[in-house]
């Protein structure tokens, strides 16, 4: 039996490799089709003009907020032991999140807009997420960020962020388990 790790680390927003690609698969993708839309479309330049503008400024705006609402950090906490990982967010930032779940929720209902509701319900059951050893389904290590990404399924993952004294220890814990699992077939090897 193992011992359990526990620790919590901060984790920069706008300067973690893993969030930036996240990032940038949840919001390119989106965004550059709106903009290619928008190129495509739009037959005077001054109306694809101001509409770039508009972006550029949610863009803008949303960075703020994070820096401001989230001093540009992402507070997590994670938890192995024998049965996985739990990874959630820490308690201050989770009640955050919550108030602001629970408002896209409600907006999205009163507005008629399912989407946006949907993205708070979803953004809320993310706040707590536990994989069993037995369900990884693959691993890679990303030792230059200190980061272990865990899948599971089509769907289930998580980023394990560790710090620069834990990487170690976490990943000979996290390969020892998947070892014990037959998972490492489907991992990427440090």
């Amino acid at each position: 039996m193992d011992q359990k790790l526990e620790w919590m680390i901060s984790v920069p927003i706008f300067r973690n490799r893993v969030i930036l690609k996240q990032l940038g698969l949840a919001i390119g993708i989106p965004f550059g089709a709106v903009i290619i839309f928008l190129i495509v479309s739009t037959k005077e330049i001054k109306y694809l003009m101001y509409s770039l503008g508009l972006i550029a400024l949610l863009f803008l705006m949303t960075y703020i907020y994070i820096m401001v609402i989230y001093k540009g950090a992402y507070k997590m906490e994670f938890i192995l032991d024998d049965k996985g990982v739990l990874a959630s967010t820490q308690a201050d930032e989770f009640r955050k999140n919550t108030r602001m779940n629970v408002l896209t929720m409600l907006l999205g209902t009163l507005t008629g807009k399912p989407a946006a509701a949907g993205a708070g319900m979803l953004a809320q059951s993310r706040q707590r997420v536990f994989i069993k050893w037995s369900d990884v389904t693959g691993v890679k290590y990303k030792p230059n960020s200190n980061t272990i990404l865990l899948k599971s399924g089509w769907t289930e993952s998580i980023a394990i962020f560790c710090t620069d004294k834990l990487y170690d220890e976490v990943s000979r814990k996290v390969e020892k388990h998947i070892t014990n699992n037959s998972v490492s077939g489907h991992a990427q090897k440090r």
